[in-house]
């Protein structure tokens, strides 16, 4: 019995983190296209992929901000807020990242969302998936923080509500942005470019910004996540 304690209590004093858009569901890839469909229905003959995809993971408004801001072109309040509106119906829909309902499942850690995102999307995304159950209401969104991601005020308030210091907290990211704030918190943090959107440029990415590890399968993650946990438990 004394193992079975020190073990469950081993497990509560470190936690998991991950971002939802591109570790939990594949919705980077959908918002993309909409965002480059949506810019050159307004800007023709304007070449947008390479502006947006590299924005991927911050706010919607701010990646439109940022594409029209480098291609020297303009958006009006409402240009932005029906985009906006245009992507989140259709990331909305998006299917699980492939193996990530197993590789969960096989995680003995507490786990948290957190989320550049809205979250009523997110809360809708975990249920209509059935991921929810692994994270019940642990979950951190932009729209109940200060500043949302490259900020770190998603990942501290997950921290803070799950009792740990930010070191104990693994994160899991997809984009400069999420990792960049994941840094920021203290928390060490592992790239995962195997989404739809993800491309040998996106690695080089994340690990200048602070990943210290960067993988595309997510059956490798329970696995991943035992080797960070002896390291964080013998220091």
């Amino acid at each position: 019995m004394t193992e079975i304690r020190t073990e469950a209590e081993a497990a509560r004093s470190v936690a998991l983190v991950c971002d939802c858009d591109g570790v939990l569901i594949d919705s980077e890839a959908v918002a993309a296209a909409v965002i480059v469909q949506q810019l050159e229905a307004r800007w023709p003959g304007m070449d947008v992929a390479p502006v947006v995809m590299p924005l991927l993971g911050m706010r919607t408004e701010r990646v439109l901000q940022g594409a029209a801001s480098a291609l020297g072109m303009t958006l009006t309040a409402a240009d932005i807020d029906a985009i906006r509106s245009t992507v989140s119906a259709s990331a909305i829909k998006a299917p699980m990242v492939d193996g990530i309902e197993a590789a969960l499942a096989r995680i003995p850690l507490r786990k948290a969302c957190a989320s550049n995102s809205d979250r009523g999307y997110v809360e809708a995304v975990l249920e209509r998936t059935g991921l929810v159950r692994h994270f019940g209401t642990r979950l951190f969104c932009a729209d109940t923080v200060p500043q949302p991601k490259p900020a770190p005020d998603v990942y501290l308030a997950a921290a803070r509500d799950l009792g740990v210091s930010p070191d104990a907290c693994l994160v899991i990211e997809d984009s400069v942005a999420g990792v960049t704030a994941a840094t920021m918190a203290g928390m060490t943090v592992y790239g995962f470019i195997g989404g739809g959107h993800a491309s040998e440029e996106q690695m080089g990415a994340l690990r200048r910004v602070g990943a210290q590890h960067v993988f595309d399968d997510m059956t490798q993650l329970p696995e991943l996540v035992a080797r960070w946990r002896q390291r964080v438990t013998v220091a």
